[in-house]
């Protein structure tokens, strides 16, 4: 009997089957309800998860800033870049730690303060660290002893100067310029250049010395990254600064950079024989001793520099750097001094390829007098490019 067949209405989304209308229509709201508050459930974790992820980011982005800040810090105070004071300061600072360990008497103190005092309104070194006739001593030995040396080219006289209270642990740029520096007093080429420089100037006048070969246009780039200052601080200096400061005094001069060894076990052997030439040139005979007309050469590499004074070719072909630490002490090279010296004290300055292997190294060279249009000409140069590169 067809009146009697029951209509069914079947769920598009499960396919039950209902005999209401009403029925279905409350059934596909619940699973309309049920798929909304699972997709909502999603939205939540995923808004939830990516909350979590950025929080992250931000703790690790906040803890990298900190390493970073203190990683800065760190190393503005290794380069003497952290307004910890200067020269001056630590001196004094030294002195007074001295004084309460019993090794400097209270009269001593105040005399050297008054004495340092002196020799910084002035703007000259104080000659307590310096070591004078070091070269002298060297070519009367070579001349009359050993007999392993073939040829040894040494400079013009150069004054050897040690790092003092004030600029231990930073100062050896500074010193090292000094040394150069005493060099050229030595040699009437470089007069009219430092007519304005007869003295030793001390490390706070050479800080600001540098600061006014900033001024006239030299190495703007490096200036920037002493933020332009330099008096005051315990910065470091290195290859440029001592390019900038000579240049801007009309001294000819070029930075030779070896920026990779050329020899086994990161060996040099190319700035051996760069600064045999350099000695050699001009210089060449039969004599075993050559006191030579050239200045001395700034050697700079990671952490440290030095002066070279002469090098030494050996019987059996090797070449043998002599160099002017500032690291050590006067009490030391004065024993170069001794007429009846056997030698020993040498290995003070002797360095051989094997004891150079630093990943890189950089020379200062002078090689003459600038005129102001050439001074001119390497001003605007050393804002581009100031090194050559040895392959």
């Amino acid at each position: 009997d067809m009146e009697n067949v029951e209509q069914l209405y079947e769920c598009p989304m499960c396919s039950l089957t209902c005999t209401n209308i009403q029925i279905l229509q409350e059934h596909v709201d619940l699973h309309l309800e049920e798929q909304s508050f699972s997709e909502g459930g999603n939205i939540r974790d995923l808004e939830l998860a990516q909350q979590l992820q950025m929080e992250e980011d931000k703790q690790q982005r906040s803890e990298e800033e900190k390493r970073e800040r203190e990683e800065f810090k760190k190393l503005q105070r290794q380069y003497g870049l952290d307004n910890s004071g200067g020269y001056k300061q630590q001196f004094l600072k030294n002195m007074e730690r001295e004084v309460d360990r019993g090794r400097m008497q209270p009269f001593e103190y105040h005399k050297r303060k008054a004495d340092m005092m002196e020799c910084l309104a002035f703007g000259v070194d104080d000659g307590r660290t310096k070591t004078s006739g070091v070269i002298e001593a060297l070519c009367k030995y070579y001349q009359n002893e050993n007999k392993d040396v073939r040829h040894v080219w040494l400079s013009t006289g150069v004054d050897h100067f040690h790092s003092s209270l004030g600029d231990r642990g930073w100062g050896c740029g500074y010193r090292n310029f000094q040394m150069l520096l005493s060099s050229l007093l030595q040699n009437s080429l470089y007069n009219d250049c430092l007519k304005d420089t007869t003295l030793i100037p001390s490390i706070p006048k050479i800080q600001s010395m540098i600061e006014d070969a900033w001024r006239e246009g030299f190495d703007p780039h490096g200036a920037s990254h002493f933020n332009n200052r330099l008096h005051g601080s315990k910065a470091w200096i290195g290859a440029s600064e001592i390019y900038s400061l000579l240049t801007s005094l009309r001294i000819k001069c070029q930075i030779i950079d070896f920026h990779k060894p050329t020899g086994p076990m990161g060996t040099h052997p190319r700035l051996f024989e760069w600064v045999l030439h350099y000695y050699s040139t001009d210089n060449e005979g039969g004599a075993k001793v050559v006191c030579t007309s050239k200045p001395p050469i700034y050697l700079q590499h990671q952490g440290h520099s030095r002066i070279i004074v002469g090098i030494e070719e050996r019987k059996n072909k090797t070449l043998c750097l002599l160099l002017f630490d500032p690291g050590c002490p006067s009490q030391e090279m004065q024993k170069l001094l001794k007429q009846n010296s056997d030698g020993t004290g040498l290995k003070l300055l002797q360095k051989f390829v094997g004891s150079l292997k630093k990943k890189q190294y950089q020379i200062v060279a002078v090689d003459g007098v600038l005129s102001l249009e050439e001074k001119a000409a390497r001003c605007h140069a050393s804002q581009v490019l100031t090194s050559e590169k040895i392959p």
